[in-house]
């Protein structure tokens, strides 16, 4: 119901600005951009879906033979006592507990192409839990602000653009995302605890979360002992390592137990095809209506309203210039990567903005894409608190962002 009303909000807004241009600047060119905007907003959202296709098949295959040679319940009890509360739901030692934690841990190295399809799933295996077909669970909820936070261990595309625009030093926001990343996750999941009344106050949590601060910490002190060169080639290798060991530790976990692992791929890619298929719909609309949105001019508009109003205020307005790239990173991912490009050749990819943008671009996630296509993918309707959840894990990696970046630079 909340996706409803932002979709029709993104054409109703964008009209309003078009006919407002048009009749007091005499601006004849903004509707065509529009309509442009939606012819290309609808072959960019078919050419994901189908780049999809074979990503899906492959990883929802990889997925079916570890499900039948025993990793993925072997997962699911190794995590039950850290998911068991944080995932109240879900039954103990269910599937769904090993598809979540491999689709967190490909977030985490910066594997978009292997956490999608882990995720789609997980929010099938959540979906065959659901009562209610149509309405989002308190799983799938607190799953998806776990993915819209963005948590990133090793955010290897944001410093090879930072290498390509001519950075000095590409590696220099590698612990600003890191720490605006964390802060963002912590959020999201305090948020979703709220609203869903989960006690995070159990030692169990308050373990797990002080585990996780201090790997955070000896991962910051590990790369910050390491050259720009020697960091980028680390983070790459130890990313694809990691992803390998996952296929080939799957393939003979399937011989051990005598499975057919051929056949089990071919069942699971099966089974990504059709649900490539599936979530075509849900990403047409949501890029369609983004695409409107910003061919209008509506996100100029609101960027330029809030540098007056923070200068109004007397305050600093110099990451006004990056906020673009925030408020389109849970709009559109390839959007928000434009604005970082752009906003590092415009002002320099060594430059305030230009750091701030790479922070922003690195600390949240496409929370309505994902919403989207997740959501999308299983027929849910209604999403009940999944996007005021997902957007508040977003604006606390902004304001974390912002900080972090003030203090470094």
């Amino acid at each position: 119901m909340v996706l409803n009303y932002i979709w029709i909000a993104f054409f109703v807004i964008a009209f309003a600005i078009g006919v407002l241009r048009l009749v007091f600047m005499g601006d004849t060119e903004v509707f065509p951009a529009m309509m442009d905007s939606t012819f290309s907003s609808s072959k960019t959202a078919f050419e994901i879906s189908l780049g999809l296709t074979g990503v899906l098949s492959l990883w929802l295959g990889i997925m079916k033979i570890g499900e039948k040679g025993g990793v993925v319940d072997a997962l699911s009890r190794l995590l039950s006592p850290v998911f068991v509360r944080l995932f109240p739901d879900i039954p103990k030692g269910h599937p769904a507990t090993g598809s979540i934690f491999m689709n967190i841990a490909a977030n985490m190295l910066g594997l978009d192409n292997a956490a999608t399809p882990l995720g789609l799933r997980a929010m099938e295996q959540l979906q065959s839990l659901n009562k209610k077909k149509d309405t989002a669970t308190n799983p799938m909820i607190m799953f998806l602000v776990l993915n819209t936070s963005g948590l990133t261990i090793i955010p290897v595309s944001i410093l090879v653009y930072r290498a390509q625009m001519g950075a000095a030093q590409p590696t220099d926001v590698f612990i600003p995302i890191l720490l605006a990343t964390f802060f963002s996750t912590l959020a999201g999941i305090v948020a979703t605890s709220i609203y869903q009344r989960i006690n995070l106050l159990n030692r169990t949590l308050l373990l797990t979360l002080g585990g996780m601060c201090l790997a955070v910490a000896a991962v910051i002190w590990a790369f910050g002992q390491m050259d720009k060169d020697t960091m980028n080639t680390v983070s790459t290798t130890v990313a694809n390592i990691m992803l390998m060991t996952i296929i080939v530790g799957f393939i003979l976990a399937g011989v051990r137990r005598k499975v057919n692992v051929y056949d089990a791929f071919i069942e699971g890619a099966k089974e990504g095809f059709g649900t490539a298929v599936r979530i075509i719909p849900y990403l047409v609309a949501i890029l369609v209506g983004i695409g409107v949105f910003r061919a209008s001019g509506a996100m100029d508009m609101l960027t330029d309203g809030i540098r007056a109003a923070v200068e109004a205020c007397g305050a600093d307005s110099e990451f006004v210039g990056a906020l673009p790239t925030a408020l389109m990173k849970p709009l559109s991912g390839s959007g928000a990567r434009g604005m970082m490009v752009d906003a590092m050749a415009t002002y320099g990819a060594d430059s305030f903005v230009g750091r701030l943008s790479c922070i922003f671009q690195g600390s949240t996630d496409t929370t309505f894409y994902i919403l989207a296509v997740y959501f999308g993918s299983v027929g849910i309707r209604y999403t009940r608190h999944a996007v005021a959840c997902g957007l508040l894990a977003d604006l606390a990696g902004v304001i974390a962002a912002i900080a972090v970046c003030y203090l470094f630079f």
